[in-house]
This record gives C-alpha cells, sequence and structure tokens, in this order.
C-alpha cells in the first residue's frame, strides 16, 4: 500500500457526510482562493513537488521490472547497476521532495492559521458588547480553533492528497494497461468487495464519530463550568460531588466505549482494505506468473504490476471521498467567513476625528435608545437557535437631556431597570444612541476615534474583571508604558498600596482568575488604581462600592475621592455619601429623568427620589449620622 494511503481512506471515512449537503454561500470558492492569494507562489511550488513525488512513485516500480527482466535474461551488469543507479537517485530526490513538501505544507497551512486566527480575533474584539452577551464562549472559540483548522486542510492535507492520489492514479493505471489491460482489469474487479462494506461500515464509523464530538463537547462544557472558580464555588455550596462525579463519569464511560468501538471500525477497514490489495496482488503473481511462463508477459512487468498495484487501491479509495474532504474543507472556511462577515455595530465612522484634548464635559441631547435586535449583532450559529429573533426591544432610554460640565459630579439614582446603567455606556461607546446625541465637549462621539474616545474616559464598575496575570499586567493595561513607581503611585493613590507591598511577589503576584485570588475591595481598589494610572478626563463609577462591606466600602470610598478629584464623572450611586457630594442628582425611572437637583432639592420635592431615600437610602444616612455623632463626641 501507498504510504499514508491508509490513513487518508481512514480519515476520509470518519468525515461526516452531511458536511456534503451543506449548504455554502455564493462565491465562496472565490473568497479562498483570495484568502490564499499571499500564498500563490508556495502554492505553485507545493502542487508541482506532489507532481514530481508521485511521478517517482510510479517509475521506480517500471524501474524494478526493468532491473528483474536484465536478471532473467542474463542482460549487462552495466545496466543494472545504471537502473540500481538511478533508483538511488530517485529514492535521495524522493526523501528530498517529501521533506520539501512537508516545509512547504507547513509554511502555507501555519500561515494561513495565523491569518484566520489574527483576522477573527481582531474581528471579534470590535463586535459590540451586546455581541458577547448573546454569544456562546465555545462556539466562538470552536471558530477560532476547530474551523481555523479545518479550512486550513483544504490547502495541505486535501490539495496534497487530491493531486498526489490524482497523479499517481492516472499514471499507475495508465502504466498498468500499458503492461496488461487483462491484469489491470481483472485486479479492478476486486475493488467492489471493499468499497461496498467499506461504504457502509464508514457510514457507522461517521455517526459514532459524530456522536463523539457531542459528548467531548459537552464534557468540555462541564469542565469550563465546574473549574472556574464561580463554578467552583458553586458545586461547593450547593452541589452533590458524587452525583457531579457520576453524571461525568457517565459520559466519559460514553467515550471510553465509543473510542473502542471507532478503533474497531477503523481497524477492520483498514484489515478489509489490505485482504483486498492482497488478493489482489496474490491475482497478480497468479495470473501473472502464467503469462510469464507462456511467454505472454516477462517476469519484469508481473513484478511491475504487482508493485504498482499496491499504488492503485489507496487513491482509488482517497478519491472516492474527495467531495466530502472538499465540502469539509469549505464548510470549515465559510465558518469561519460568517463571523468576518458579521459587521461590527459600533464602529469609527468615515472621517472620524480625534477627540480634542481639553473636551471634558458630557452632554445627553434628546437621547432615545433600544437594544439592538439579535440580527443586528449576532449569528444563529453561534446562539445555537434556528432563527435569529428579529423583533426590536421597546426603548429603554426615552429623551435623556442633562449636562455634566467639567469637573463636575452627576449622581444617577432610580429603581433596578430604570436605564442607570444603559445612560453609563452610551459615553464610551458601548452602545450608540438611536436617536439624539451624545457629547464630549461639543463633539458627537460618533463623530470622534474610538481609540481617542478610549483615552479620555474611564469606567470601574461593581464587579471589576481582573485577567489571570500579575497585578502589575492588570495596571498596565490601561497605560502599557507605565513604569514601576508609576504603578505605585497609582496603588497608593489608591489606598492599596500597602497591601501590594506586603504581599510576597508585590506587583508579580498573579490575582487569578478574574481577580479571586483577591478580596472584592481588593479587586475594586486595583480596578480604581488602573483608571488613576489611565488618568482620563471622564470617570463612570457604576455602583463601584456595592456589594462591599463597610471597611471595605470606606477604604474604596477613600481611593475614589483621589480618583474624581478635577475629573468630570458620572456615578451610578447607591450610597447617601456619594449623592449628597454630587453636584447633581438625576432621578431616572423607566428610562426618563423624572426629577434633578440637589439631594436637599429633592428631599423637599417630595417625589420619587424621597421614596428612594426613605427606602434604599436611609441605612446609608443612619450610618452617615452615626459616623457624624461619633467624629463629635471624640473631638
Amino acid at each position: 500500500m501507498m504510504p499514508g494511503s491508509n490513513y487518508a481512506v481512514m480519515r476520509s471515512m470518519r468525515r461526516d457526510s452531511d458536511t456534503s449537503n451543506h449548504q455554502l454561500r455564493a462565491g465562496i470558492a472565490r473568497r479562498v482562493l483570495e484568502f490564499a492569494r499571499p500564498y500563490r507562489r508556495d502554492l505553485v511550488l507545493f502542487t508541482v513537488i506532489i507532481v514530481l513525488d508521485a511521478l517517482i512513485g510510479v517509475a521506480t516500480p517500471v524501474l524494478a521490472g526493468r532491473i528483474v527482466n536484465e536478471i532473467t535474461s542474463r542482460g549487462s551488469i552495466r545496466v543494472v547497476v545504471w537502473i540500481a543507479i538511478v533508483i538511488a537517485v530517485l529514492a535521495v530526490l524522493d526523501a528530498g521532495f517529501s521533506y520539501a513538501q512537508r516545509w512547504y505544507s507547513a509554511r502555507i497551512g501555519e500561515g494561513l492559521i495565523f491569518d484566520m486566527r489574527a483576522s477573527v480575533f481582531a474581528h471579534v474584539q470590535r463586535m459590540p458588547l451586546a455581541f458577547f452577551t448573546r454569544t456562546q464562549t465555545g462556539a466562538l472559540v470552536s471558530r477560532l480553533n476547530s474551523d481555523v483548522l479545518g479550512a486550513q486542510q483544504a490547502f495541505t492535507s486535501t490539495l496534497s492528497g487530491v493531486v498526489s492520489n490524482a497523479v499517481s492514479l492516472v499514471f499507475t493505471a495508465a502504466v498498468m494497461f500499458t503492461l496488461s489491460w487483462q491484469i489491470t482489469a481483472l485486479a479492478l474487479v476486486l475493488l467492489p468487495l471493499f468499497v461496498l462494506p467499506a461504504k457502509r461500515v464508514g457510514r457507522q464509523l461517521q455517526a459514532i464519530t459524530r456522536e463523539s464530538y457531542n459528548l467531548n463537547a459537552s464534557m468540555n462544557a462541564t469542565m469550563t463550568e465546574r473549574f472556574n472558580v464561580a463554578g467552583a464555588l458553586l458545586v461547593k455550596l450547593f452541589g452533590n460531588l458524587p452525583v457531579e462525579a457520576a453524571s461525568f463519569s457517565s459520559r466519559a464511560a460514553r467515550v471510553r466505549d465509543i473510542g473502542v468501538r471507532s478503533a474497531m471500525y477503523a481497524r477492520a477497514l483498514f484489515v478489509a482494505l489490505t485482504l483486498v490489495a492482497n488478493l489482489a496482488q496474490a491475482l497478480v503473481y497468479g495470473l501473472g506468473g502464467y503469462y510469464a511462463l507462456t511467454g505472454q508477459l516477462s517476469t519484469g512487468t508481473v513484478v511491475t504490476l504487482a508493485l504498482l498495484l499496491s499504488r492503485l487501491y489507496g487513491p482509488l479509495m482517497a478519491l472516492s471521498n474527495v467531495r466530502v474532504d472538499v465540502m469539509s474543507a469549505l464548510v470549515s472556511f465559510d465558518r469561519v467567513f460568517e463571523v468576518l462577515d458579521l459587521k461590527p455595530l459600533i464602529d469609527d465612522a468615515p472621517g472620524a476625528v480625534e477627540l480634542s484634548p481639553l473636551a471634558s464635559s458630557v452632554t445627553f441631547s434628546d437621547v432615545w435608545f433600544s437594544y439592538p435586535t439579535a440580527d443586528e449583532v449576532s449569528l444563529a450559529s453561534l446562539e445555537d437557535v434556528a432563527v435569529l429573533d428579529h423583533t426590536r426591544s421597546a426603548d429603554v432610554l426615552r429623551g435623556i437631556d442633562f449636562t455634566a460640565r467639567a469637573g463636575e459630579m452627576v449622581a444617577l439614582v432610580g429603581p433596578s431597570g430604570a436605564g442607570k446603567t444603559t445612560i453609563s455606556q452610551l459615553i464610551p461607546r458601548i452602545y450608540d444612541v438611536r436617536s439624539g446625541a451624545v457629547l464630549i465637549g461639543d463633539q458627537d462621539v460618533r463623530s470622534v476615534r474610538q481609540d481617542s474616545l478610549r483615552d479620555a474616559i474611564g469606567v470601574v464598575s461593581q464587579d471589576a474583571h481582573l485577567f489571570h496575570d500579575t497585578i502589575a499586567a492588570n495596571l498596565r493595561y490601561a497605560r502599557p508604558e507605565a513604569s514601576d513607581a508609576e504603578l505605585w503611585q497609582a496603588l497608593r493613590g489608591a489606598n492599596i498600596g500597602d497591601t501590594v507591598e506586603a504581599l510576597p511577589d508585590g506587583l508579580d503576584t498573579v490575582v487569578g482568575d478574574r481577580g479571586y485570588r483577591l478580596s472584592g475591595g481588593e479587586k475594586q481598589r486595583i480596578a480604581i488604581a488602573r483608571l488613576l494610572l489611565k488618568a482620563p478626563r471622564v470617570v463612570i463609577l457604576d455602583e463601584a462600592t456595592a456589594h462591599l462591606d463597610s471597611e471595605s466600602e470606606r477604604a474604596v470610598q477613600l481611593a475614589l475621592s483621589t480618583a474624581l478629584q478635577g475629573r468630570t464623572s458620572i456615578v451610578i450611586a447607591h450610597r447617601l455619601s456619594t449623592i449628597r457630594a454630587a453636584d447633581q442628582v438625576l432621578v431616572v425611572d423607566a428610562g426618563r429623568i423624572v426629577e434633578r437637583g440637589s439631594h436637599e432639592q429633592l428631599l423637599a420635592a417630595g417625589g420619587l427620589y424621597a421614596e428612594l431615600y426613605r427606602t434604599q437610602f436611609a441605612t446609608g444616612a443612619s450610618a452617615l449620622s452615626a459616623e457624624a455623632s461619633g467624629a463629635a463626641s471624640s473631638d
């Protein structure tokens, strides 16, 4: 058998035949070729090497037959030696071509993987937040891994397999028919003995392979959920460990059983192919021997036919499944292009300009907003649904009007779901308004470059995210060029310098997944230090002290007083101390600003704010009074 041909046949049999019925989008082949354009020179050389290598594979048996004829006919020793030298040279060339083929295959394949992964990653980074709230993370990661690898195979294993097998088959069959069409035709008669059962076994192999992929995906999803910190904590608090272990073991056992069946099916195919090839070879030796003894064929011709036969069956079987191979690669390309074709909802406008370095006031002018529909921001295949929802949600914000002048603090208060966080997300263009405008200075945020907008705005949310990296790396995410001295200055400004200094590894301390190795207050102060390092002109605080104990809250509030000094700030507040410090309080309800003024003015008005004060801020007022009384008594 041809080296590697058994593997190619097994791989083709494993491919899911459903891919051959997959409806590809128009122009996919043209786009694939366009994507491969940077590698066209390498692809040409790669193809030429494959053809030459296939020709050597056919030439060697023919030369071997010539040697046998020279020996049996008591021919020239010189001719035998020269043929042997030619075979040796061809062997050296074959080794060189094999090495060159692998080099070009790796160069093209890894280059395509890099290009596609880099393109998809960069494109996904430009997607709006709504895309990530809807998309299954595992499905998205699969596009960067499995589908990219599947697409890469189109230009490496699939291309080399098709070209090599086609060339080898054509030349092998041509030579064999030239030598003896009777023996060649008789040998091919045995092929259906393998092909027909192999197709049936192949369908079984495809089915259990597909089930194996699904079960592995399910196991991976379970491990991802249970092995992150939040999932592990939930299991420890509420889960039944033996039940969890039994559930996982049942799926793992099914994967084990499928693995055994898959191995046996694959072995059956291999044994069947080898058996048919050996039977055909026996037929060649038997019939060829008869023809040789009766003088109809030479002994060398019989040897050549036997050697060539081993190069006939593998390519025939591999090419019989070439449609599935090609379609599998094209489907992978199609799934990658599907992500790349999804246009970012938030993008720089044509002719976008830099945000003025002096701009720091924030103005909302008659802003109306509703969240984008699913078909605007997502893909059905990434949400694991048949069809995306096209229904537009009701307006979340309705006619929002206010101005936060440079250096002012504006507090947003209101019941849960009123639209406070949505207002804050329109400033850095996490979302864009449906109508109206959000201005920084006198510039519409949609008319400025997003990078300059990000440089001007700093955000601290109630759940500050930290990457699984060092404290230094998390801080430098805001300003990569910052020195260690600047990091320490920011940490001290955030009232956490002493804490970090006391850690054994200091700035090199790894914070863990999502920063779970730190307490809630420490995470928030690291996030504030990151904000201070960035030194933005506009600060947005989305309930930055929520869910903290009183001691952590006092430390964070002290850090925030430094962070907000001299900056325009939009603060979603749930503490009375924050509201009293605000220059303006906006009361938001059902997407509208229903009241505005100072704390005292709104209390006197007796409206929604007064009600919120009694239900939500009374604890804060009591704590503030107790704190004031304590201070007075100590004086």
